[in-house]
């Protein structure tokens, strides 16, 4: 079956169909990425988009449950060079096909990803609509007119945990604000016996403070940050108050509520071989990335941010620490999945920061607490 790509400055790619049947609009993107698209599919920061894959074969290797990042894909289309219906791999437990199908999500196969890139990477991202019918140009050309900005919006609490839940473990607890969060950032707390209560995108501070965390992780997840003003106020109220680690919107959204500011990039940074240097060492990390937006580096000054580590290729901000309180963040993902595991590193530090902070601001025990807030009451 045929299915055709149409973007928003009208050029058109036709190719074969692969996955669901349909229309869906979104955002064209690409991932760099040579392997890995099961975990681009199954992340959530994805929500929301057309994803173009620059290595020409995809699927080869079949899909596991094993590597989602989620428990569902979010993508709204998927666009490759070829596409391999019979993976070769032991673990595989069906096609990228067979999961493109459960979801409704429509594959387009037998196009030149590599002008498709180059027509985003020149023009920046734009919209798009994935089709597997018969309609006319012109009829296409009218849905992509009357698609609005409103429509690749508000994706945090689409992708988001409805309910609170916890991952037990024997170390500090840990609450992990779900913006749209990957299961690697679960699974490197847990590794470190983390004891992580998962909680939703729009908890309070209050709710948050009643479940005593020794830290705060602000997760990754898609969009704009300032589509989630809700998130900005509650990380600014608990800023000082406990440690934090940022990851991709985590971090965006913890530069907005220390008072800088953020901007849309031109293309975006996808894919597991992005070049970031640490200002404090001067080392190298390859990264791995998937974002939209970037931290304005302007809107630092006045701050009490601080700069750490940047993106070599385009010199954008990749990481900032508070020069006051115990929190810091990167752009990139320290959990990688895919990409290189370079930057686990960063987790043992959020956890050597929260030990230094309970050694500095040792709590009351319980019981003084109780009787406090019970005289007060009186």
């Amino acid at each position: 079956m045929q299915a055709r790509l149409l973007l928003q400055d009208g050029t058109l790619f036709t190719g074969t169909s692969f996955g669901a049947e349909g229309e869906k609009t979104g955002e064209v993107v690409f991932n760099t990425g040579i392997t890995g698209y099961q975990e681009v599919l199954t992340d959530p920061s994805y929500c929301g988009q057309i994803v173009t894959m620059t290595y020409p074969l995809i699927g080869n290797y079949g899909i596991t449950r094993d590597d989602f990042e989620s428990v569902r894909p979010y993508v709204h289309g998927f666009a490759v060079r070829h596409y391999e219906p019979v993976p070769s791999n032991w673990r595989a437990q069906y096609s990228v096909g067979d999961l493109l199908k459960e979801y409704g999500i429509i594959g387009i196969s037998d196009i030149d990803t590599r002008m498709l890139t180059r027509i985003i990477r020149h023009h920046g991202t734009m919209k798009g609509i994935l089709t597997t019918g018969s309609q006319p140009l012109e009829e296409l050309k009218e849905m992509m007119a009357d698609m609005t900005i409103e429509e690749l919006r508000n994706q945090v609490p689409l992708t988001s945990t409805p309910h609170p839940y916890s991952s037990p473990g024997n170390g500090e607890r840990i609450v992990l604000i779900d913006y749209g969060a990957k299961s690697g950032i679960l699974r490197e707390l847990n590794k470190r016996d983390c004891d992580v209560v998962v909680v939703p995108h729009n908890t309070t501070a209050e709710e948050i403070r009643r479940l005593n965390p020794d830290g705060i992780q602000l997760s990754n997840g898609p969009g704009d940050p300032k589509d989630v003003p809700h998130a900005v106020r509650t990380i600014a109220e608990l800023l000082g108050e406990y440690p934090m680690f940022g990851i991709c919107l985590g971090h965006q959204l913890f530069a907005l509520a220390s008072g800088a500011d953020t901007e849309k990039l031109k293309f975006g940074h996808r894919g597991g071989n992005h070049p970031v240097k640490e200002l404090a060492s001067e080392r190298c990390f390859i990264t791995s990335q998937n974002h939209g937006y970037t931290v304005n580096e302007e809107s630092i000054q006045g701050t009490d941010l601080e700069v750490t580590h940047i993106n070599n290729n385009d010199k954008t901000i990749e990481g900032l620490k508070h020069t006051k309180y115990p929190a810091f963040s990167v752009q990139y993902h320290p959990e990688a999945a895919p990409g290189p595991y370079d930057n686990g590193y960063l987790f043992d530090r959020f956890l050597d920061m929260i030990r230094e902070h309970k050694r500095n601001h040792p709590k009351q025990p319980r019981q003084a607490v109780i009787a406090a807030a019970v005289r007060g009451e009186r």
